[in-house]
């Protein structure tokens, strides 16, 4: 009459085990499922889990990077272009080149500053107007970029992209604008206030002839703005979560 009860409970206990191991396995299972899944690009935990997407493929390297660059070089046009843009800013301001010094030094002694000042402002809005013309320059030489390019900037340091620039693109951009820093300094009165200048420097006895490329001084001073700021801008944009203002930004720049 014991025996029964005995074996009842023993095959209790065992059914009970095995259901255990059952549900254990389906557990183990079932995570090991949720590992996997999470694995395939795309797709994710439904619970708030991280995300894990596919690598980034070349195409949207090349896309993402030219996109950032144009970014940042219509921020930087924008900028610079404006009412001192050049004028109002210690980092860039143009100031007269080396060899005018010696007239600014002479018409300061004789009361006439004001000539070679005016001079220097309208150098710096020379550079503030043909600015917004560098800004298709620059995006012709993004859209030109090869894949080898756009690897080399996307792994490279934060300013790779402006050093690349600065390489490769001064030749042809310089080219470029110095059409239009010629016609800037035209139309916002550089070369009639130069000769101004240089008239009444001349008519103080026994002082040295002078001669300036304003063109050439204006110009490279011009693109080093430019440069210092679209390196400032693009490493913005690798870092800063707020500067990645698309989704193909965030996705290729956002880690």
């Amino acid at each position: 009459m014991k025996l029964f009860p005995v074996l009842s409970w023993s095959v209790v206990a065992a059914f009970l085990l095995v259901l255990a191991n059952v549900a254990s396995a389906q557990t183990d299972f079932l995570k090991r499922g949720q590992e996997l899944l999470r694995q395939v690009p795309g797709t994710g935990s439904s619970s708030g889990g991280a995300t894990t997407t596919a690598p980034l493929s070349d195409v949207e390297i090349g896309s993402g990077l030219r996109e950032a660059l144009k970014v940042g070089v219509q921020s930087v046009v924008g900028q610079v272009g404006a009412v001192d843009g050049y004028n109002g800013d210690p980092k860039i301001h143009i100031p007269l080149p080396d060899s005018l010094q010696t007239v600014q030094k002479t018409l300061s002694r004789v009361g006439a500053s004001s000539v070679i000042d005016d001079l220097e402002l309208r150098l710096n809005r020379a550079a503030e107007a043909a600015a917004p013309e560098a800004q298709e320059v620059f995006w012709k030489a993004i859209d030109e970029m090869t894949l080898d390019d756009v690897r080399q900037i996307y792994e490279g340091p934060n300013d790779a992209a402006t050093r690349y620039f600065e390489r490769t693109m001064s030749p042809p951009l310089v080219e470029r604008m110095k059409p239009i820093v010629n016609s800037s300094l035209a139309e916002v009165g550089a070369i009639q206030a130069y000769d101004n200048a240089i008239g009444q420097y001349k008519a103080v006895p026994f002082v040295p002839d002078v001669k300036a490329d304003l063109s050439q001084h204006v110009l490279e001073r011009a693109l080093q703005g430019l440069f210092l700021y679209l390196a400032e801008e693009e490493a913005a944009i690798r870092q800063n979560p707020v500067k990645q203002t698309t989704a193909l930004l965030q996705r290729v720049f956002g880690g």
